[in-house]
């Protein structure tokens, strides 16, 4: 017994160095953090459980069966983050510089299968070369099997990537069916093709972090959600975030306990809104304001910023915001802003988190780039995720609602439950200027002059919209928590079903 107990503390000391030594005081040399260290930030100190520990490879070509190492470059198992269950991977940089065999994939499989079967979300350390080219088509398979169970996953679990290395081919597709993503600045990247191949097929010369780092993808293509500047802050930042999510969508959202009083009243807000319509505010400063304690989670802040997309919490219960930003573009909808809160809206429906929108929109975006891309396709995602959501939703108009997007920010016509205005909201068809010009088209000046102070008076206002039932409640600003409040409470046991069907189609 005593030997059996001896070769299992050496095998597990033989697993837990992965690649060897001098593999570690390389990735450490790089800024990098082991698996095993990236875990241990991650998790709550004594809750990792690995599963899997002692499985190999098993391949026989190009001499691998004489290079195997236990564990086959990925860790895996359970731990909590403040007590609560999380599933876990990380892949091992050390072991074959972390790529993906037929084993090691299966042990994504498992974990990502008992996260689903016991209601938990998975998160996955990524940091990998890509698929295992010694064997050929089985670690190709390895990646279909993990696509397989992203997708089963999704809605079901909440899941979230950190990548924290290379992340390249086909691996980067189990990524983007994830929930969310965050990256570590000038350490990982992403791409299906990298920069070496990019110069041959199309000439363009390119380096890893201008074609898929943190900065590219948190900025221009909106791939990733979060970029941060170095392992530990990337990992604790997770589990900061991870406090805002459900277990599952069995699961309630999650509740912190909070001394900011429900109705705590911010005279503040009711100078928020400049005097002249066309001088912006920073939306920032209501979400804060609104929130408990202040504390706002925002995801995608680079990309698309003119829409805020986050979480925060009221009454310790967490929420999804939803806010048009005045500070940048005018907080105008167009094709790529209308992508991020899309799939925010669906991510916060599919979970039971409720949506709190605050609106201040001029309009879409105008012009030949938006029309050629597809801002009606793409329009119409946003429009398309609120209109099938069956959460409460609660929506406060503070300025600008016109037009389409008045309709697509959460209206009281797509199912709103509480549809709040300020009193310096404008509701209308458009601007008061644009729509004189087209009424009194041939008119002088000083008759459209005349005619759009008249529209102004007539129309720049929340009132004709609340004489028709389409806002609930002109409210004052200072008291837009109390209301947020009393409304989430009224909604916590609302239930609503869209019709039976097998699935949507989305405008993709």
């Amino acid at each position: 017994m005593a030997t059996t107990i001896e070769e299992l503390d050496s095998r597990r000391e033989a697993a837990r160095l992965g690649g060897g030594q001098r593999r570690i005081d390389a990735q450490h040399a790089k800024g990098r953090l082991t698996a095993r260290e990236r875990l241990s930030v991650l998790l709550d100190e004594g809750s990792f459980e690995e599963v899997d520990m002692f499985v190999e490879h098993n391949c026989a070509d190009f001499g691998m069966q004489d290079q195997k190492y236990p564990g086959d470059g990925v860790v895996t198992g359970s731990g909590t983050i403040n007590g609560r269950l999380v599933f876990v991977f990380a892949q091992d940089f050390t072991v074959f510089g972390g790529s993906l065999s037929e084993r090691h994939a299966q042990k994504i499989c498992k974990i990502m299968d008992a996260a689903m079967k016991v209601g938990a979300p998975v998160i996955g350390l990524n940091d990998s070369g890509g698929a295992r080219i010694q064997e050929g088509v089985a670690s190709l398979a390895g990646y279909a099997e993990v696509f397989q169970r992203n997708v089963l996953a999704s809605g079901v679990v909440p899941q979230l990537s950190l990548i924290m290395g290379p992340c390249a081919g086909g691996a980067v597709y189990s990524l983007a069916m994830t929930d969310f993503i965050f990256m570590v600045k000038d350490s990982s990247y992403m791409f299906v093709t990298g920069p070496d191949v990019v110069k041959t097929v199309t000439n363009e010369v390119v380096t890893q972090e201008e074609l898929g780092g943190a900065v590219t993808h948190t900025t221009k293509s909106g791939v990733a959600d979060l970029a941060f500047e170095n392992d530990i802050e990337a990992l604790l930042m997770a589990r900061e975030f991870f406090d805002y999510l459900p277990l599952s969508n069995r699961h309630p959202v999650p509740v912190r306990p909070t001394t900011d009083p429900w109705d705590r009243r911010d005279d503040s807000l009711d100078t928020l809104i400049p005097p002249s319509a066309t001088t912006p505010y920073d939306m920032h400063e209501l979400i804060r304001k609104v929130a408990d304690e202040g504390e706002f989670f925002e995801v995608q802040p680079t990309h698309a910023a003119n829409i805020i997309t986050g979480f925060c919490r009221i009454e310790g219960h967490t929420v999804g915001v939803v806010a048009n930003q005045p500070l940048v573009l005018a907080g105008v909808l167009d094709i790529n802003s209308a992508k991020k809160a899309g799939r925010f809206v669906r991510f916060c429906d599919a979970f039971d988190i409720p949506l709190l929108t605050f609106v201040d929109v001029p309009g879409f975006l105008p012009g030949v780039g938006q029309e050629h891309n597809g801002i009606i396709k793409h329009g119409a995602k946003l429009l398309f995720a609120y209109a099938e959501a069956t959460v409460p939703k609660i929506t406060v108009i503070t300025r600008k609602a016109y037009g389409g997007a008045y309709d697509v920010m959460a209206s009281k016509h797509l199912r709103g439950d509480l549809n709040y205005a300020w009193p310096t909201a404008e509701i209308a068809v458009m601007g008061a200027k644009g729509a004189v010009e087209i009424i009194f088209r041939g008119k002088t000046t000083e008759e459209i002059a005349e005619r759009t102070r008249e529209y102004e008076e007539r129309f720049a206002n929340p009132f004709v919209a609340a004489s028709k039932g389409f806002i609930d409640e002109v409210i004052m600003p200072h008291s837009t928590r109390r209301r947020v409040a009393l409304g989430l409470r009224k909604l916590r046991d609302k239930q609503l079903e869209n019709p039976w069907k097998k699935h949507d189609n989305i405008p993709l």
